[in-house]
């Protein structure tokens, strides 16, 4: 019984290792959805949106702002986008200026 116990506990740190690391992973293909959901989103409103996401979000939602040019326009604007985590739908929010709100995303 001993053996097993100093076994159990020798393997203990691999096992929260493999789970930090699937998590680690979950959590970036999380904001990579949120990210495409919401330049999706955004097409009709940004041409060549580029997403700045929230990587956890909260417990429901996923977030992220996308900006770029205003469709139709030499503007550069943003909008806040909401993804439903159950659903896995976006939804944007209004036109916001860029004198309002200024992202710049890493390239």
């Amino acid at each position: 019984m001993k053996r097993l116990l100093a076994t159990a506990l020798a393997l203990l740190p691999l096992f929260a290792t493999a789970s930090h690391a699937s998590s680690d992973d979950a959590w970036a293909q999380f904001e990579k959805d949120v990210s495409k959901a919401c330049i999706t989103a955004a097409k009709g409103l940004i041409d060549n949106g580029r997403a700045v996401t929230d990587p956890y979000g909260s417990e429901s939602y996923g977030m992220a702002v996308v900006s770029g040019k205003a469709k139709g326009a030499k503007a550069t604007i943003s909008t806040i986008c909401v993804y439903d985590k159950k659903t896995k739908r976006a939804e944007i929010g209004g036109e916001i200026s860029a004198d309002r709100l200024l992202v710049k995303p890493a390239k």
